[in-house]
């Protein structure tokens, strides 16, 4: 199957999202209450290389869909919030119907 940029970005994000998620609420409480601090390493090195990752599909599908800057750090952003990926998720989904409708097979 052939994903596009954006696509690409969605999936992206939601396991951005995940692993920021189960960072903030198993591994810091692994580590700071039951003093477990391996989940954090394992863990915090898993969504840092998804965030890069994240990073470097934003700036494919920026380029793609011809976002500006301002509309690329908003997305960008709310990767840096916990469930933000989620939450513009549903606007990337639209955009990306948008693109393939213009878009000519």
């Amino acid at each position: 199957m052939t994903y596009t940029p954006i696509q690409r970005l969605r999936l992206v994000g939601i396991a951005e999202g995940i692993s920021f998620l189960v960072l903030l609420g198993i591994a810091m409480p692994l580590k700071y209450l039951w003093e477990q601090p391996l989940a954090v390493r394992i863990v915090g090195l898993i969504h840092g290389l998804l965030f890069l990752w994240f990073c470097g599909v934003l700036l494919n599908a920026k380029d793609a869909a011809g976002w500006d800057l301002k509309k690329s750090g908003r997305i960008l952003v709310a990767a840096l919030l916990p469930f933000g990926p989620f939450v513009i998720d549903r606007g990337l989904r639209r955009e990306d119907e948008a693109l393939r409708e213009k878009t000519p097979t």
